[in-house]
């Protein structure tokens, strides 16, 4: 039997699922998840291997229309994840009003399998799941269109049979091994950065960049220091809070998930800088890794 290979781009507005999708297709947590819109910045890659088959599912940010540099980068991986794509997962809320006509007419365009995600269907009744099928069937015709729960992990077997049948032939693009593109420095700032969007309020999340200074791993400990940097004195405030609880806070919480994640005891230190206004600065975009790539 010959071996099948491709990419499967996930798209879709902000808060749509995609990460939790990608996360319940992957059988890993590879992309952060909360409830809040614009959680993935970067393009992040969950490979899948089985013997005769590789699938490089790429979690994507919302798409959305950008009002600073940082959101451009994040747009510049969108426009990116549609030229590469073997397979389009288009992921949709079921209560989902808006359509996106430029996002459709490219979906129309394409002669790239397209697969359109119904997700969050447990809050909705049947006849509403039909109506949505029904519709998106005449916006995209040649789609195949699969109500999901991502969060409740129904009807994923059914969607991994559809992209595995329209994979197409092709030998592995990764050692079978991996299980994503990303080093363990990444997934460490994420958790952290997940953990900001859970507990902090409005801006503050989201004028949040978090990099590993330095990553030592002994025998039985790794030792890691992460700068949390803000736009603003005030935000740094915020985040340390009233005696550094809830950065404290924010420590213990991301230093469990990092020990399951790493399968290692860690020692994690947590420290808050400003860099003002770097989410509109070019040189510092590029020094956090937003090049648009």
């Amino acid at each position: 039997m010959a071996h099948k290979s491709g990419y499967v781009n996930i798209l879709g507005k902000p808060n749509v699922g995609k990460s939790t999708l990608m996360n319940a297709l992957v059988g890993e947590k590879l992309s952060i998840v909360t409830y809040k819109a614009q959680t993935t910045r970067h393009r992040i890659l969950g490979i899948v291997n089985g013997d005769d088959f590789q699938i490089v599912y790429s979690d994507t940010p919302g798409i959305l229309i950008p009002s600073y540099k940082l959101q451009e980068t994040m747009m510049k991986q969108v426009d990116l994840a549609f030229s590469d794509a073997d397979i389009f997962l288009y992921v949709i809320e079921i209560g989902e009003a808006e359509i996106d006509e430029a996002i459709v007419a490219k979906l129309n365009k394409t002669r790239k399998p397209v697969i359109i995600c119904l997700n969050k269907i447990d809050l909705s009744e049947q006849d509403q799941v039909q109506k949505k099928i029904d519709y998106w069937q005449e916006r995209v015709i040649a789609a195949t269109i699969i109500p999901v729960s991502a969060l409740h992990k129904f009807n994923i077997e059914r969607l991994f049979d559809v992209i595995l049948a329209n994979l197409p032939e092709s030998e592995p693009y990764f050692p079978k091994d991996e299980l994503t593109d990303k080093p363990m420095r990444f997934f460490i700032s994420e958790i952290v950065r997940e953990k900001i969007l859970l507990h902090y309020k409005k801006e503050v999340p989201y004028s949040v960049e978090v990099i590993v200074e330095s990553y030592v791993e002994e025998e039985n400990i790794i030792k890691i220091s992460v700068i949390i940097y803000v736009m603003r004195e005030s935000q740094k405030g915020i985040i340390i809070g009233d005696k550094g609880l809830a950065l404290k806070r924010v420590g213990i919480e991301a230093r469990k998930d990092i020990e399951e994640f790493a399968g290692k005891k860690v020692f994690l230190e947590l420290l808050v800088k400003v860099q003002k206004d770097w989410r509109d600065d070019d040189k510092q975009l590029k020094r956090f890794g937003y090049s648009g790539q």
